[in-house]
């Protein structure tokens, strides 16, 4: 396809210059530019006007549109859209029937292939451009992922699942063996265009701890790996963790021990957790990646932002599919919203937004190339209808005045109206590195 070098996107800009406080409406750390024209030069941006730029720019017209950053997913499992919304399980009983099976055919290069590319379409086509994902323990499955998404110009943090024991013998490994398609595949991919390498341990509960310790090992040699895995999600695990880790404090600390917490790691779930873990999690800059629909379908439990936001550690957003039920991240916020009401507490569009762009861009490290709209980002980004169907766009002219007068109308009413009504049918087109990777129709 031809690109231009220098484009210009006219629309309604949102993005944050800060974190917002969880139940703060009036936040001044939201950045609200309607009518504005945001400017790309060579895959990133470059600025933000109201006035048209000149002819030397190529104008795509989005007036009534919001434009967001492109979504970032934490934490979500590739080959999981086969088992996507099964029937009836809770987690460990989810892994034996459908997910295990399901993660063996990715043995196949074809169907991982085929797999890869289905999921990075699938992300684009509910407007998030950047991921950190479980593949499998094949490592035919982490190229078929980093391949794809080096074609889409995607930014994914990935790695092979690491698992060497209670795991079928198709998706077990060994401690030298992981090893060596650990090293091998960070070789091929680690830097490599937008990629980053993720030492991926399934769970503790899956790994000797020969094998977290050989993990930590490589953390260590390389510290700009990330770490991703799944902690204090379901209490059934919790204390099969226990049992396994005796001498550990508790399912963090069996991480803490063998050095995977780090600034780059990535915790999924994090329920179960107290205020001794949550300062771990603060002194290491590790964070949690929060997985609400998952958590609900699976009847794993509720997350306590209240808590993380109180002891100080980081929290980002995630759709984990398949336990999540979309890969919409609009519907996992919708969810999140709900999870923290059934807490007592009250969760602004504002801090459910920014956990899914610049938040999560902090949380990586990446704040300087992905999450807002400032200058030397790269230009992931999707453009949204503020309102689609007979009721959203009622509602959406209540929000704005239009219809009745009804009181405490503002910009966070319309704001959270849309992020709890829209899903993939409201996007309009998503960019990756300045170029249109999904455009509706």
């Amino acid at each position: 396809m031809s690109v231009p070098q220098r484009l210009a996107l006219h629309g309604d800009l949102l993005d944050f210059t800060g974190a917002p406080a969880l139940g703060e409406e009036a936040c001044a750390d939201v950045r609200f530019r309607p009518d504005h024209w945001l400017l790309v030069e060579g895959g990133r941006i470059v600025g933000a006007q109201p006035e048209a730029p000149d002819g030397s720019w190529q104008r795509e017209l989005h007036a009534g549109r919001l434009i967001l950053p492109g979504f970032i997913d934490t934490h979500v499992h590739c080959p999981q859209l086969d088992v996507i919304a099964s029937y009836g399980a809770t987690l460990l009983d989810w892994l034996k029937t459908y997910t295990f099976p399901a993660e063996q055919r990715f043995a196949d290069p074809q169907v991982a292939r085929v797999g890869a590319e289905l999921f990075l379409d699938a992300l684009l086509a509910n407007g998030t451009t950047a991921a950190v994902v479980f593949p499998t323990v094949h490592p035919v499955s982490v190229d078929a992922l980093f391949e794809a998404a080096s074609a889409r110009q995607m930014r994914i943090i990935s790695g092979k699942v690491l698992m060497d024991r209670h795991a079928p013998a198709g998706l077990s490994d060994d401690v030298e063996g992981a090893r060596r398609d650990c090293e091998a595949l960070i070789q091929r991919w680690h830097g490599q265009g937008r990629n980053s390498y993720a030492l991926t341990v399934r769970f503790a509960i899956t790994s000797t701890p020969e094998q977290l310790a050989m993990a930590g090992e490589l953390m260590r040699a390389d510290p700009s790996l990330y770490m991703q895995t799944h902690v204090a999600e379901n209490t059934e695990e919790v204390r099969w963790v226990a049992e396994l880790f005796p001498e550990a404090r508790s399912y963090l600390d069996v991480y803490d021990q063998v050095g995977l917490l780090t600034p780059r790691a990535v915790l999924a779930h994090g329920i179960w957790l107290d205020d001794t873990d949550r300062a771990l999690l603060r002194d290491t800059g590790a964070h949690i990646a929060f997985c609400p629909s998952s958590n609900l379908f699976l009847g794993s439990g509720l997350f306590d932002w209240q808590a993380a936001v109180d002891v100080g550690h980081g929290v980002s957003m995630a759709s984990d599919v398949g336990g999540g039920t979309s890969l919409s991240m609009l519907r996992t916020l919708a969810e999140g919203y709900k999870v923290q009401a059934l807490r007592g507490t009250r969760l602004t569009a504002w801090a459910a937004l920014h956990a899914a762009t610049r938040g999560a861009a902090l949380a990586l490290g990446l704040e300087e190339e992905i999450g807002s709209f400032e200058p030397g980002r790269m230009a992931d980004l999707a453009i949204w209808d503020w309102a689609v169907g007979p009721v959203a766009v009622h509602r959406d002219a209540v929000a704005r005045g239009e219809v009745v007068p009804l009181p405490a109308q503002s910009l966070h009413a319309r704001v959270f109206a849309w992020m709890t009504q829209a899903d993939d049918r409201n996007l309009a087109a998503a960019y990756v590195a300045g170029q249109p990777r999904w455009r509706r129709g």
